[in-house]
């Protein structure tokens, strides 16, 4: 039996406001008490096939639970893309599952249910299934998202809305019917071998999307390309695999916001790659980010990047996550780049160089989990800032919620019971770190399970700072962790500076 679907209120935390898109709108008047405009414009012309559409309205629509949008080839009437209002977002569309009642195995945060049977929204984004809002308002603003890559170019398009998918306050919205809303698409696509294409969110580039984008460009181009992002708020999930040599570079930090409200209650686990981060890179090579902002809008298990591949770079970049906000695999490169998180901000498998980074989080900065033969989380003339709030996932009405450790790392089991994982090659060496609110342990649990070694686990630290600039007393430091002090350790640490001793021979180059 289908459940109603019940729409999330989405707290909006980017920077700034929507895009510009008044150059290609159009008004029009229901009932003589409500004027709204719509994007792309009625008869508009060189459209990018992955538009949204979108409405401006003088007050707040609310999104109904029942209705369909419907999107027709002008040219034999055809049906190219539905949404059924009807049909549940997912089976936590507020991103937030029951709280965990003890001894009942059944309850709280957990995988799918593999029984069950409902039907919920999906669309095939890099070629995998993740649920998504078709409609998502902000403000007056309401942002209806067609199914993925099934507009084409050099086709004109109708849209009909059944009058209950949205609705203000007086219920004089009217949808839209027959031949109201028309536009065309542009004749073709940007050249095969372009070296550089632009997103724009108000239509003005080669597509509306990131992942517009990323579906054009080829997964092996001949030289690299660049995929120029332009000002403004690109509010979708982005994910893309088995690609090479592309370079993401936003025109302005703060002002190119991507992201999404996605989280593993949201998206939970059904095989293959992770659904729940905001943007994933997945078994890909020579990608780089670069000067633009990625967020999670939701808190949990909720990665504002997942980056699995080899020989990747994050620089200059704004990432703001939950748990497990930035999640790591391969070997990654990271400068001048500041990453917020509420616990376990890092997930990191990979071999990861930072320096001149910042990471702020709640609890645990990091969960080390470094496989055998590789390098961990190197941290070079970075800082690390304790955030004092409590954990957001346990604040409810009747209780402020509570704080967590946070620690540069952390080594629990993974898992309950005596024979439950743990990473015996857990590394994290901080080279000139500043931090502020880190405890006096700085360091741990580290959960040695019978048999555990802890010999090769490598928690360093060398000339740790408060932000001021004055040492710190390390004293106090969990046991496992270690000291690095010179002479006897210079050699470690002019090793441990270097990106290519820690990425296995590669020296990154950013201009």
């Amino acid at each position: 039996m289908r459940t109603k679907l019940t729409f999330v209120a989405i707290i909006f935390l980017a920077l700034g406001t929507w895009s510009a898109i008044a150059a290609t709108k159009t008004t029009r008047t229901v009932a003589d008490r409500h004027a709204y405009t719509v994007f792309p414009a009625n008869k508009a012309s060189k459209v990018n096939p992955d538009t949204h559409l979108v409405f401006n309205f003088s007050s707040p629509p609310t999104i109904g639970a029942s209705g369909f949008i419907r999107i027709y080839d002008a040219a034999d009437n055809s049906l190219v893309d539905t949404l059924d209002m009807s049909i549940p977002v997912s089976p936590r569309p507020s991103g937030r599952a029951p709280p965990r009642i003890p001894g009942d195995p059944n309850s709280g945060p957990g995988p799918a249910d593999p029984n069950d049977q409902t039907v919920y929204q999906f669309n095939l984004i890099g070629g995998i299934d993740f649920h998504f809002f078709p409609i998502i308002v902000r403000g007056n603003t309401a942002t209806i998202y067609p199914h993925n890559n099934v507009l084409k170019y050099g086709h004109t398009y109708r849209v009909t809305m059944d009058p209950e998918v949205l609705k203000l306050a007086d219920g004089a919205f009217a949808g839209f019917l027959d031949n109201a809303w028309t536009f065309s698409t542009k004749a073709a696509p940007p050249k095969t071998d372009a070296a550089r294409v632009v997103v724009a969110a108000d239509g003005s580039g080669d597509f509306n999307t990131v992942q517009g984008a990323i579906d054009f460009v080829p997964a092996k181009p001949a030289k690299r390309v660049t995929i120029f992002i332009k000002s403004g708020h690109y509010e979708e999930i982005v994910f893309l695999r088995d690609k090479t040599d592309i370079t993401f570079r936003g025109e302005d930090r703060d002002k190119v916001q991507v992201g999404y409200s996605n989280n593993s209650a949201f998206n939970p686990s059904k095989g293959g790659p992770s659904r729940r981060p905001a943007f994933s890179i997945v078994d890909s090579t020579g990608i780089r980010l670069s000067n633009f902002t990625i967020n999670n809008y939701f808190i949990g298990q909720a990665e504002a990047l997942l980056i699995r591949g080899q020989r990747n770079i994050v620089d200059h970049m704004t990432l703001n996550g939950s748990g497990d906000a930035l999640t790591t695999y391969g070997t990654m490169y990271m400068a001048d780049s500041k990453l917020t998180g509420h616990g376990d901000t890092i997930l990191g498998y990979a071999a990861l160089f930072c320096i001149r980074c910042e990471i702020h989080s709640i609890g645990p900065m990091t969960w080390t989990r470094t496989p055998a033969g590789s390098h961990g989380n190197v941290f070079v003339d970075s800082t690390f800032v304790a955030i004092d709030k409590p954990l957001p996932w346990t604040v409810t009405p009747t209780d402020p919620g509570q704080k967590s450790n946070p620690v540069f790392a952390r080594l629990p089991r993974n898992g309950p019971g005596a024979s439950a994982a743990n990473f015996p090659y857990a590394e994290m060496v901080l080279i000139n770190a500043k931090t502020e609110g880190v405890p006096a342990v700085g360091w741990g649990p580290v959960e040695e399970a019978p048999g555990f070694d802890s010999s090769n686990v490598h928690l360093w630290e060398y000339n740790t700072m408060d932000r001021e600039g004055h040492r710190i007393d390390l004293s106090q430091r969990h046991p496992v962790s270690k000291p690095l002090t010179l002479p006897k350790d210079a050699k470690i640490i002019a090793d441990y500076s270097r990106p290519e001793f820690v990425l296995d021979g590669w020296k990154p180059s950013v201009e």
